[in-house]
């Protein structure tokens, strides 16, 4: 479930002049630093947008820059501040597509809350910006949809059975299943769908919940077992009902795979081909862990209680599909009594995930009709897949859990750095942006910023190796240059190093699946290395340029200039100060 970052209101002054606001939260957990980012961009607290000047010429373009650029500030999260933030200048490009939808979708949240007042003065004014907000999350969508094509020959007859059933049960839907190349079963649109139009409805009554297994016969057992979580108890269940022929859910586990092929399954060759990433380790320490889980269960509840844990429903084989079923199919879902469950949720979890997807917002009971909604935050063709988010995960937490890698580029893929905890950060008063405990790189083909001073590399990474060479602020260009330097190539050299360690990866027909999947990632980790270095490279190139520069001006220098421009270019310079100026 996706929550709203932005405080969302409407004012009206005693003029008659009336102000849109997005105002950043204070409780926002990031707000220091995103106070930091509005205040740089020249932006107030308050944020308000004033209706007033509407029959100016160019109001609505005005009107909706100003509010895109705000509302992509405050919709950052801290992966994208980590990584610079966004251009917030820029109306075409964009770094994070995820980012962007989001910021859109608040600015039309904000648009259809006002006009839900009843204010007729603005109606109109606020249906121009509303329609504007319609056609720029029109724009995102075609810029990153991707082409869907159907598997005729591929029968996806027990997942349109479950469908049957539910529609039986209330479910209302305008998606239908399909066999998509590529992705393998997932949904696509019935007919054109808009923004706002709900995709698929389910009532409550078919959530596969933990108030099912308090009626049933294990629970009385289980809840007495010290640290046994709800989850736990629900996987248990769940395990059992699969191979109930009389189960209300007997449709639902008909239509699951018999095995889901996630990280977790991974064999000893696929585990032994990632050597030399961090996911080895991850995936080596999930399977003990779970291991460990079952061991502390069985066959101590077989054993005792053989009626209700029947000891051939209950291997380790079976174990690990549970757990794969829930890791790779759970949903966070907020009941209408505030209580937030883990729920396993028939027919949605035909959905695949995607970076940017069409459902953002979904997770919460709507009270009134005690169902719960996907509503469609980008529109979706007839046709077309349908995805939502799984969350902003990295490549090795999807394959770990979900079995599978993102089409395309996708923003929450990071190695994270292990660094000297000794060198200290800027405090969070004195430069809040460049104020990080955890380090991270991420493909620097995802970064605008190429130029002198950034690289395509992360700043607060920069900031950081820069203090490891010279704690004390240098005010020589010529020693800042000489540190600049330094510091890429400390960089280049430790990620020269890694690259080493990853090796080369060789595919060929003959290969399983699971080997085939961790050598795709080993790949897609080669490539974010790769350009770590070949940004350093590039950088080393910019520097001893301007290094080259400085000696030139200083034998022409007059003995008593010597300011900023005697030393960088002009361009440089301005890069220099305006970096400065973001500490």
């Amino acid at each position: 479930m996706e929550d709203d970052e932005l405080h969302l209101s409407n004012k009206s002054a005693e003029n008659d002049e009336y102000l849109l606001v997005l105002e950043l939260s204070e409780d926002d957990p990031l707000f220091e630093k995103k106070k930091k980012l509005l205040e740089v961009n020249g932006f107030n607290l308050q944020g308000h947008v004033s209706l007033k000047n509407s029959s100016c010429p160019n109001w609505l373009n005005t009107t909706m820059k100003m509010l895109v650029q705000r509302a992509r500030i405050i919709c950052l999260d801290e992966l994208e501040l980590y990584f610079g933030g966004v251009d917030v200048n820029s109306s075409v490009e964009f770094d994070n597509p995820r980012i962007e939808l989001e910021a859109l979708h608040s600015i039309l949240s904000l648009i259809d809350k006002t006009l839900s007042s009843g204010n007729h003065k603005i109606t109109g004014l606020l249906q121009d910006l509303r329609n504007a907000s319609i056609d720029m999350i029109q724009d995102l969508g075609d810029k990153i949809r991707l082409e869907t094509r159907i598997v005729t020959n591929y029968s996806c007859d027990k997942e349109r059975h479950l469908l049957q059933w539910g529609e039986s049960s209330g479910v209302q839907t305008k998606l239908e299943v399909a066999y998509v190349e590529g992705a393998g079963r997932g949904v696509v649109a019935k007919e054109d769908l808009k923004v706002g139009d709900i995709a698929l409805e389910i009532p409550v009554s078919i959530i596969i919940s933990e108030e099912l297994v308090h009626e049933s016969d294990m629970f009385p057992i289980l809840e007495k077992i010290d640290g046994v979580s709800s989850e736990t108890i629900l996987l248990l269940w769940s395990m059992k009902e699969k191979h109930n022929h009389h189960s209300k859910f007997k449709f639902y586990f008909d239509a699951l795979p018999e095995v889901f092929n996630t990280g977790l399954s991974f064999g000893v060759n696929a585990i032994m081909a990632l050597d030399g990433t961090l996911l080895l380790e991850e995936i080596v320490q999930a399977k003990e862990h779970l291991r460990t889980q079952y061991d502390e269960l069985f066959p101590a509840l077989c054993n005792d209680h053989p009626d209700i844990f029947p000891v051939e429903l209950y291997t380790w084989e079976q174990f690990l599909w549970a757990c794969e079923l829930w890791y790779s199919n759970g949903m966070k879902v907020m009941f209408t009594g505030g209580k937030l469950q883990t729920c396993l949720v028939p027919i949605a979890g035909f959905l695949n995930h995607s970076v940017c997807p069409h459902v953002l917002h979904f997770g919460k009971v709507d009270s009134a009709t005690n169902s719960l909604k996907f509503p469609l935050s980008r529109p979706c063709n007839a046709g077309e897949q349908c995805y939502l988010s799984y969350g902003k995960f990295s490549s090795s937490h999807l394959v770990t859990f979900y079995g599978f890698l993102p089409q395309g580029d996708n923003p929450y893929d990071v190695i994270p750095l292990e660094l000297d905890a000794t060198i200290t950060d800027c405090s969070e008063d004195n430069c809040p942006m460049s104020n990080w405990t955890n380090h991270m790189v991420r493909g620097t083909w995802l970064s605008k910023n190429h130029g002198m001073f950034h690289y395509g590399l992360p700043p607060p990474l920069l900031d950081h190796f820069r203090r490891a060479q010279s704690p004390m602020f240098q005010n020589n260009i010529h020693e800042k240059l000489e540190i600049e330097l330094e510091v890429l190539e400390d960089l280049r050299s430790t990620f020269e190093d890694m690259l080493e360690t990853l090796g080369e990866t060789n595919l060929d027909d003959s290969t399983s699946w699971d080997v085939k999947l961790a050598m795709e990632f080993k790949d897609r980790q080669i490539m974010i290395v790769s350009s770590i270095v070949t940004s350093c490279y590039s950088g080393c190139k910019l520097v001893e340029y301007e290094l080259s520069q400085v000696v030139i001006n200083l034998s022409f220098s007059d003995p008593n200039g010597g300011g900023l421009s005697s030393s960088l270019s002009v361009l440089q310079e301005a890069q220099w100060m305006k970096y400065i100026g973001s500490l």
